[in-house]
């Protein structure tokens, strides 16, 4: 990214140009080149409708300039126009400098990218931000507002400054992530979607399905499924490098049958059967509390269907 020159310092350069322009003095090959490419610089960050208006206030503003007897010589006339669109050139490429010196520096988000690497962002809440290889976090410029709100595209960990008064939002892909002061990951791959706490309590919140409060040692997931939540303990085993998970709660809104039963499957490691001609019906069912048994019954009184169990299969049929 190319490094841009101070304000005060581009509008110096501006106005040494203007001078000499004003003064009839031949400007270097050199100083063309720059002032061209400052100029693109500087209007591909405003768009057509911003410059139009610029241009046009400075130059009715200064309309009763003009003169408008015909006593003056036409030529002095079109000398004394010539410097006065010169003068009007200058003011406007100021405005649309001032323009894009306050959006950068008072409007325009902050933007922090992770190439190739893990990069620490540091808020201003003392807030800090782990962005893992490809996440993107956008921070506005009203930040740190009564509610501390961020946007994240990809993966990161978040170590949030406590706060009892002024929550801290993770707006992410499809859901966000709402803290008052904890550690915890957000994981973002394609649909699948996910959230591990470390310390503290969050609440995550995806549309059409219930809240998910999470505690220590808990993660959030939606399987890769729209309208799909569930929380899943997750705990190491002493001596051991391994961990061991358990199903806490398990909800689905408006889901083909195929999927809530690819879910149930991967879940506790199991096999349904069920009538082809039903893998499309739509299933809004919480599991939440239930053993497999219990849950795989649930789902066959949804779809009026009995259940029968062979070894580690279990069938629904009519």
């Amino acid at each position: 990214m190319k490094k841009r020159l101070p304000y005060k310092n581009i509008e110096a350069f501006v106005f040494r140009l203007w001078e000499r322009e004003v003064s009839e003095d031949s400007i270097s090959e050199k100083e063309k080149e720059l002032l061209t490419k400052w100029r693109i610089q500087t209007e591909k960050d405003l768009d057509a409708v911003h410059r139009k208006e610029s241009r046009e206030r400075v130059l009715s503003g200064l309309e009763h300039y003009f003169p408008k007897t015909d006593n003056i010589a036409v030529h002095s006339v079109k000398r004394f126009t010539t410097h006065l669109y010169k003068i009007a050139a200058v003011i406007i490429l100021l405005l649309s400098l001032g323009g894009i010196f306050t959006y950068t520096m008072f409007i325009k988000p902050d933007v922090y990218l992770a190439k190739s690497e893990n990069r620490i962002v540091h808020l201003e809440d003392g807030s800090v931000v782990t962005l893992l290889p490809g996440a993107e976090l956008t921070v506005e410029k009203s930040f740190p507002a009564s509610t501390r709100v961020v946007d994240l595209k990809g993966d990161a960990i978040f170590s949030v400054a406590k706060s009892k008064v002024h929550p801290f939002v993770v707006r992410a892909d499809g859901f966000s992530t709402k803290v008052l002061g904890t550690v915890f990951k957000i994981s973002q791959s394609g649909k699948k979607k996910a959230v591990d706490l470390y310390e503290g309590k969050v609440a995550v919140s995806s549309p059409g399905v219930p809240v998910s409060f999470l505690k220590p040692n808990q993660k959030w997931t939606n399987f890769g499924i729209a309208h799909t939540t569930a929380v899943i303990s997750i705990r190491p085993v002493k001596s051991s490098a391994k961990k061991v998970s358990a199903l806490l709660s398990l909800s689905f809104n408006d889901v083909p049958l195929k999927e809530v039963v690819t879910v149930l499957e991967s879940s506790y490691s199991t096999n349904i059967s069920y009538p082809k001609d039903a893998e499309g019906k739509k299933i809004t069912a919480d599991f939440t509390g239930g053993t497999v048994g219990e849950n795989i019954e649930s789902l066959a009184f949804i779809l009026g269907l009995e259940v029968q169990k062979k070894e580690n299969t279990y069938i629904l049929k009519k």
